[in-house]
């Protein structure tokens, strides 16, 4: 059996996480297992499911520059231990590096670096991190990306455009599927019959701008004091967040929920979805929106390849607050086929059932020929 290694910051429930785990569901268990290092030493939501499906969860000595040599060696006798892995599939954006080249010194013929995102988020390890993205086309065998923007942002466009593949970002699709049953439920439940619900999923980060979404929200407000904001996910910014909602006046009109096992019910609630995002690699969350039929808005940072139906437009960052609800607005005037959403993503490629039958049939031949030294084409 074939046991490939995703290197993550660990399980918790997240984009790239959910992700892998829809992947994980679907593949042939007997052919192929998932093993996940984790680089930071917090449990995640998926640590116990991961393990009932005969996964493992490895926790490294974590992304520190200072924990470098800890962490080489730590992957050469975790390889060394394991030789059933066949692979390292590594998500960290330019801090996969640290996964790649270990590996790479300890010998493991396959190491994917997975582009997710088109943007370096400017923290602390901001130089640290343009070093390690120059250094991983040295350190990599192949180069996956959620989309082609992120693909290139990483490994550059001549790089890409010889030999990059995309790895869509597929989900259950009938799972979003729209369900007028479960909206009258849950919009009768939180006294949401009469409002406008816009949503939003997503961590409350830099990137997802949720300052921005709030003044967009509020300027909503004033042509339909009806209007609810939801808003799903944690993160470092979500106190923050919630200050600014009671600093405007508007928190009694925006529902925060927190973090979610299952979205899907949340999404046949909303009326439309609203994505500001100053970057992003390619949204799972704009996926099962659309999937779930809803109007999607999009800023323009979010690549064109996530409009994946006709209930999807992408809106400047640039255009004024009162445009943006011009544009979200527009919607209550025009009808929407919700259950058309479910097909559309299908067939744009996102079906979850198909596409993991092609990521095992990659993976497999990647093992193959690792022994040949010959590379995966693409």
């Amino acid at each position: 059996m074939l046991r490939v290694l995703h290197s993550v910051s660990n399980m918790a429930r997240a984009g790239i996480e959910t992700t892998l785990m829809n992947y994980y569901r679907e593949i042939d268990r007997s052919q192929i297992q998932f093993d996940f290092l984790a680089n930071k030493p917090v449990p995640g939501e998926y640590d116990e499911e991961i393990r009932s499906m005969g996964g493992r969860v490895f926790v490294s000595p974590g992304l520190n520059p200072l924990h470098y040599p800890q962490y080489k060696r730590f992957m050469a006798e975790l390889l060394h231990s394991n030789p059933e892995i066949g692979i390292l599939h590594a998500h960290n954006e330019a801090m996969g590096y640290y996964a790649l080249q270990s590996a790479k010194d300890a010998g493991l013929p396959v190491r994917i670096a997975h582009a997710h995102s088109t943007r370096i988020i400017r923290d602390y390890k901001y130089p640290l991190k343009l070093v390690c993205k120059q250094l991983i086309p040295g350190a990599a065998t192949d180069y996956w990306g959620c989309g082609r923007d992120a693909g290139i942002y990483y490994f550059g466009e001549k790089r890409w455009q010889a030999s990059g593949f995309v790895l869509r970002n597929a989900i259950d699709v009938s799972r979003f599927a729209f369900r007028q049953e479960i909206r009258d439920r849950l919009r009768q439940l939180h006294g949401l019959e009469n409002c406008f619900v816009i949503g939003h999923v997503g961590r409350f980060n830099v990137a997802k701008n949720h300052s921005r979404l709030l003044d967009i929200f509020a300027e909503i407000t004033k042509a339909v004091p009806e209007a609810r904001l939801v808003l799903i996910g944690t993160g470092e910014l979500e106190q923050s967040v919630k200050e600014k909602a009671r600093d405007m006046g508007i928190q009694d009109k925006v529902l925060f929920l927190g973090q979610m096992p299952d979205v899907s019910e949340w999404y046949q609630a909303m009326d439309c979805f609203v994505l500001p995002s100053l970057f992003e690699g390619l949204p799972v969350v704009g996926i099962e929106a659309q999937a779930a039929g809803l109007p999607c808005f999009f800023s323009d940072r979010v690549t064109d390849e996530a409009l994946l139906s006709p209930a999807a437009r992408r809106v400047s960052l640039q255009a004024e607050d009162a445009e943006w609800a011009r544009e979200i607005l527009a919607v209550r005037q025009s009808e929407t086929d919700r259950p058309r959403g479910m097909d559309d993503v299908r067939q744009a490629g996102y079906d979850i059932h198909v596409e993991a039958r092609k990521l095992q049939e990659i993976y497999l031949e990647m093992a193959e020929r690792s022994s040949s030294g010959t590379r995966l084409q693409v």
